[in-house]
């Protein structure tokens, strides 16, 4: 069991072990990608239509934007979760400019066939098992290939950021959270390799992240310091969470991956 959540820079990743139903809330339109809140996520069962960057869209130019981006509405998030008893919201939020990308596995089952109730499952354990407010990580990705949007982070329609443009603070690296954008695939990857769709679909939100955000994905050191505690860390500008840490997360696999993934990002962002 993962410690609670304490605050925006001293928190850490969890694996679910909750079941959860989730009922639908509002949400604003997601811009740039293919939007399936009005769907839901039990209706995602074929191929949709990704449309390219809109001119003027803060993250024009990139040529990364091929992947299907479900809202918290699509995926189920019970948004009454994040207040307590008295209305108030357990963990508001705040926002900061974006350092470095980091990558995670959940440590769930591989190819569930419901990755959406995978994500609700999280969701419930780090907002209310674990106490922390909201779900930690700011995307997650299944198998298929899917993007589903994780902290939530306002109603500018605008995935884990404000509508400057700033990263909301997540949890999935303890005491290096703010700024910091966390990245989980669905399922264990110490053994096994990610999909290629769920390899490709990591490849191009990366590649939306890094010209987003002026990232260079094949930077080896980049120096992080968290704005809020003062913390520093130095290591590659594409992570893995055992770069950070003492933890099998990513998995060997997917982290012995990471090399590959850097330089097909370059690619698309070059």
């Amino acid at each position: 069991m993962h410690p609670r959540h304490t605050s925006p820079s001293d928190s850490t990743n969890s694996a679910a072990s909750f079941a959860s139903p989730g009922a639908p809330a509002p949400f604003g339109a997601l811009p740039r990608r293919a939007l399936l809140g009005a769907l839901g996520a039990v209706a995602v069962t074929g191929a949709v239509s990704r449309p390219a960057a809109a001119a003027g869209s803060p993250t024009a130019g990139s040529r990364s934007a091929a992947y299907v981006m479900l809202s918290r509405q699509a995926w189920g998030a019970d948004e009454s979760l994040r207040f307590g008893a008295d209305g108030s919201e357990t963990w508001p939020p705040d926002y900061h400019p974006v350092q470095t990308l980091s990558v995670h596995h959940t440590g769930s089952a591989n190819g569930e066939a419901n990755p959406a109730a995978r994500v609700r499952t999280i969701y419930r354990d780090q907002t209310v098992g674990q106490g922390w407010g909201d779900i930690g990580y700011h995307y997650l990705i299944d198998a298929a290939g899917r993007v589903y949007e994780g902290r939530w982070s306002g109603t500018d329609g605008d995935p884990a950021h404000n509508a400057a443009g700033r990263l909301v603070t997540g949890a999935h690296i303890g005491t290096y959270n703010t700024g910091n954008v966390g990245i989980a695939l669905l399922g264990t990857f110490s053994a096994v390799a990610p999909t290629a769709a769920a390899r490709g679909a990591l490849v191009q939100l990366l590649a939306e992240l890094a010209t987003r955000h002026s990232i260079n994905p094949l930077q080896q050191k980049v120096v992080y310091v968290n704005p809020v505690s003062g913390a520093i860390w130095d290591g590659p500008a594409i992570s893995g969470h055992r770069d950070w840490a003492a933890t099998d997360c990513p998995g060997g696999v997917l982290h012995s991956q990471l090399p590959a993934i850097r330089a097909d990002v370059a690619a698309l962002t070059g």
